[in-house]
């Protein structure tokens, strides 16, 4: 008789998990606190779900287990993943080394899951909440809100940690796990949207453009970022901000200041082997604006500004450096053009917070992971198990989440199913 396994959690890492420990002959339960499971993914990648990444490994991913992610992906990794949903019937598409499921919807990652789950005879009771779990003897009790008890071998946490609150990751997985006598590393919101202290947002809200982005700390430059920003009606949102959010939140939790550089046009930084401005001791960048101010002079400033950038942007920077939009070019003072084309390189917004956990994709913090083993078994508790966001490591975007959570929660399911069978009675 195969050992009895209680998942808590019923998201990516909690189906892992039971779906490998039941492939190792355990009987599993899951318990998930909503009505169905996988509600989460359903939301990940834009409703397409961006699984997991070709390009893997510890750079991408942050915490106090940040040491563990090279050896779990030594035994389940990307390419374990892409074996794993193929031979569930998934074919899988991959976008400059971004995996996605062939359907680009992330029901059909949900769904293969599922009818593993069923096939496996694992048992699922949802609208559950789990109180309690307690160790007696060489035993776990499971205690749930509707005070219903059971004994098992081994129990999975898969809780989540406190990202998306509304799909079950509410932060309860944190309370058991220090009932258990676990640290909690501080949370914060990651991969989120930053709220920002000037009011002049709504004039760009909507707007998205190529940027280089600099996390600035007491003045101090953190982290640098490229891609696609958008502005918002509060602040700056899209993947190079959710990049930075991590560093910002933690900074701001510590009652830092922190504001993000914004450089509108980085394709302009002088190369090395650009050797006539080199030679001639001018940046790209001044050619640019040298001959600009020569070409346009007799023009507008809104026209002047426009096909530089978003125009919408254009006419923001013309505001903030005091140009009025109906001034000739030939006209506006040197000391405002030096201000102007510096706001196009240099263009700071302060952060006054991020988005909270109902924005935001992941939670940074979780349990120390200097508190569990390589196999993600608790230190303190023989049979508590732990796996995905509720383990301090979180990854950024681009799959890196996901691919943590089938990683964990194979080790995990694996492991718990793996010891000595019978020990409960049927």
């Amino acid at each position: 008789m195969g050992r009895k396994i209680a998942v808590v959690g019923g998201g990516a890492a909690g189906m892992m998990a039971a779906i490998q420990s039941a492939r190792a002959g355990a009987q599993v339960t899951i318990y998930e606190r909503n009505d169905r499971v996988g509600r989460k993914l359903l939301s990940t990648g834009n409703g397409k779900c961006n699984f997991s990444n070709e390009m893997m490994g510890s750079d991408y991913y942050f915490g106090s287990g940040k040491a563990l992610i090279d050896t779990i992906y030594r035994d389940f990794g990307v390419n374990e993943t892409k074996d794993f949903f193929s031979s569930l019937g998934m074919r899988i598409k991959d976008r400059n080394g971004y995996l996605y499921p062939a359907s680009e919807q992330a029901s059909t990652v949900l769904d293969v899951l599922r009818y593993e789950l069923e096939r496996l005879q694992v048992i699922i009771h949802t609208n559950q909440q789990v109180d309690s779990i307690v160790r007696e003897r060489k035993l776990l009790f499971v205690e749930t809100r509707e005070h219903k008890k059971e004994k098992y071998d081994a129990v999975i946490l898969a809780c989540g940690g406190k990202a998306a609150p509304k799909t079950g990751s509410d932060g309860s997985g944190f309370k058991l796990a220090k009932k258990l006598g676990h640290g909690v590393v501080p949370t914060v919101p990651a991969l989120a949207a930053l709220r920002c202290k000037e009011d002049f947002f709504k004039r760009v809200a909507g707007v998205r453009c190529d940027a280089q982005l600099t996390l600035r700390v007491d003045g101090q430059p953190v982290r640098f970022e490229r891609g696609e920003l958008q502005w918002t009606d509060y602040g700056i949102s899209g993947i190079p901000v959710f990049q930075l959010s991590r560093d910002a939140a933690y900074a701001l939790r510590d009652g830092k200041n922190v504001a993000v550089e914004i450089n509108l046009m980085p394709d302009y930084e002088q190369n090395a082997e650009d050797e006539v401005y080199v030679c001639s001791g001018e940046s790209k960048y001044e050619r640019f604006w040298a001959d600009r101010w020569i070409r346009q002079s007799n023009q507008t400033m809104e026209r002047f500004v426009t096909g530089i950038v978003n125009k919408k942007i254009g006419l923001l920077l013309l505001k903030v450096a005091g140009i009025k939009e109906t001034d000739k070019a030939n006209l506006v003072p040197e000391s405002s053009r030096k201000k102007l084309e510096q706001l196009f390189r240099s263009f700071t917004v302060t952060v006054g917070e991020i988005n909270s956990y109902e924005q935001a994709q992941v939670c940074a913090g979780g349990i120390d992971c200097m508190e569990v083993s390589h196999e993600l078994e608790s230190r303190f508790i023989p049979g508590v198990f732990f796996a995905g966001e509720i383990l301090d490591i979180d990854g950024i975007c681009g799959g890196y989440n996901l691919q943590w959570a089938w990683s964990s929660g194979s080790v995990a399911g694996r492991a718990a199913a793996s010891g000595e069978k019978g020990m409960v009675s049927a």
